[in-house]
């Protein structure tokens, strides 16, 4: 009984209610999001940030809270699922916070019905939540608290508005926000060092491609294509003084009248598919090992030069592959083989040459971050599993540089700083969104200047008097125009007088769509928004995938939507 292997263990009643989920982001994505806690600063009628909520209780995020302080009223039965009649009069953060708790019991809820302004007053009431949305309309005070809190706390900031047909999200990142675990295409993840092979490698080749003319025809083709590439490329250097085929012409002489023409056509054993696949591969793997400029840049950067004892483990780990560049210029081999036809031993032994090489460039970026600990007198040390997914993404790793979004403050002008030349110029772009963005902004200066709820003012509801609705449609379309006169003023840009004059209508016609919603907002352009908010939200508790950077806009007439940086 001693010598029987142990029985098989099947998945958790965890794994398996959070299967598809587990398969997107792993074990570490999941106990990411259950360590979260989000903090939703409600208000309007509300409902994209409670849909926003429920997509990250779905999923098992650790808590939430609703800070509320709106009572449910008939509107909100006309246009969130999250209450009904019997809520009427109730605190609409209690309402929608036992509601949202009854999708997953593995969340814990919670709410907060007084005013945001005395909530924002109590000593650290920010300081248990690690994730901050904040729903439009509020006032420009509270929303530039809820920015510098983000700022001094590097917890991130989501801010949204919904309205009519429309919709936008912002985030506010901290300055330094680096992702190991990018999840690129799969198609430009090998890394399979075709022009620079180690020993080993190089061995495997020769050994598999010895006698390759004379071999008979099972053998010859199931030669692996990686090894029927080395080999042919060991040919073509030795009459081309020893350079391989490097340019676009090379490699399409080398796929077209080396490879192929290798090709056994009379192969009764099946074809030669292995040189089908390395006819393939010329092109995408026939590269050199080099990692793009925005990787190298990353070494460069202080927060990976001047480390300290305080450093994140990402910059130490960042630090020592930086230095395993520059002794070897190559990154540490990710270690993956793509599948091929080959013989099963042979691929297996393909596979342990790559994940051995992989296994040697982790261990010396370990000794290096172990001497970085000892010389910077780290208390904890890094955890070997932080380093090795580091080394096998190293190729992919991405810096988003976050940085706040605007703040419209009542009667000052909006500063568009580094990126009015830029902004300027998508502009012009046939489509383009930034007119809509535009006409949020002078929506939420509106708001900020016609106090006519706590949080905030909305221009009047169409149908409610048509006369005070044109005069909010003039105000919030003569802001509009201002601020993208000033825009192009801060610009310098040149913009020709007919397009500049379409671009002015388009402004004006978006202005005065956001009017005639009245503040309200329809069901399914907050649901569809609320995934998506969801969905950048995870990318950041995760730290997986790349997030937008960093306001994404919506156009629910044309179902379209652009990402800008301002």
């Amino acid at each position: 009984m001693a010598d029987l292997p142990p029985p098989v263990q099947g998945p958790t009643a965890k794994e398996k209610k959070y299967d598809r989920q587990l398969r997107l982001w792993g074990a570490t994505g999941q106990m990411a999001l259950e360590n979260a806690h989000i903090l939703l600063v409600n208000s309007g009628p509300g409902v994209v940030g409670l849909e926003t909520l429920k997509n990250l209780v779905l999923p098992g995020v650790g808590q939430f809270t609703i800070q509320d302080s709106a009572v449910v009223s008939e509107a909100d039965l006309g246009v969130s699922f999250f209450v009904e009649e019997e809520d009427l009069g109730r605190f609409r953060a209690e309402a929608t916070c036992n509601r949202l708790k009854e999708l997953n019991p593995d969340v814990q809820g919670h709410f907060v019905a007084e005013p945001v302004e005395s909530f924002l007053t109590q000593p650290d009431s920010l300081k248990p939540y690690t994730l901050i949305l904040v729903a439009a309309p509020i006032r420009p005070d509270i929303l530039s608290k809820l920015s510098a809190h983000a700022d001094a706390s590097l917890v991130p900031l989501f801010y949204f508005h919904s309205v009519g047909f429309y919709s936008h999200f912002s985030i506010h990142l901290p300055p330094a926000y680096p992702i190991v675990e990018t999840h690129p295409d799969i198609e430009t993840t090998s890394d399979l060092r075709l022009l620079k092979p180690w020993k080993e490698l190089a061995d495997f080749a020769a050994d598999k491609t010895k006698g390759l003319d004379a071999m008979a025809a099972e053998d010859h083709g199931h030669v692996p294509y990686i090894a029927l590439l080395l080999h042919y490329i060991e040919e073509w250097k030795q009459s081309r003084d020893g350079k391989p085929p490097s340019s676009y012409k090379d490699k399409t002489t080398f796929r077209d009248e080396v490879i192929a023409k290798a090709a056994r056509t009379n192969n009764a054993e099946g074809g030669e598919e292995n040189f089908d696949e390395a006819v393939a591969a010329v092109l995408k793997s026939l590269n050199p090992p080099e990692p793009n400029g925005a990787v190298k840049d990353i070494f460069k950067t202080k927060e990976c030069l001047a480390l300290s004892a305080d450093s994140a483990s990402f910059w130490v780990i960042a630090h020592a592959i930086g230095q395993f560049y520059t002794k070897h210029g190559v990154l540490p081999v990710p270690g993956s083989v793509p599948d091929m036809k080959a013989r099963s031993a042979d691929y297996i032994q393909l596979q342990n040459v790559y994940k051995s090489k992989a296994r040697k460039d982790v261990e010396e970026v370990v000794e290096s971050v172990r001497s970085l600990e000892r010389s910077l007198n780290r208390s904890t040390p890094i955890e070997e599993k932080d380093i090795e997914a580091f080394c096998k993404n190293a190729a992919h790793i991405k810096l988003v540089r976050g940085r706040p979004f605007h703040v419209v403050q009542a009667g000052e002008t909006i500063k568009w700083g580094d990126r009015a030349k830029s902004i300027a110029q998508t502009l012009t772009f046939p489509g383009s969104l930034i007119p809509l963005y535009i006409a949020f902004l002078a929506w939420d200066e509106f708001a900020a200047t016609h106090d006519k709820d706590a949080l905030g003012g909305a221009p009047k509801v169409a149908g409610e008097g048509d006369s005070e609705v044109d005069t909010d449609n003039e105000k919030v379309t003569g802001i509009a125009l201002k601020t993208l006169n000033d825009l192009v003023k801060e610009a310098s840009a040149s913009i020709e007088e007919n397009e500049l004059s379409t671009i002015k209508e388009q402004t004006g016609e978006f202005a005065q769509e956001l009017v005639r919603a009245g503040g309200a907002e329809l069901h399914n352009i907050s649901s569809l928004t609320g995934g998506l908010i969801s969905q950048e939200i995870i990318k950041v508790i995760t730290e997986q995938y790349i997030p937008v950077d960093n306001t994404c806009i919506f156009d629910g007439v044309k179902s379209k939507t652009e990402v800008l940086r301002v």
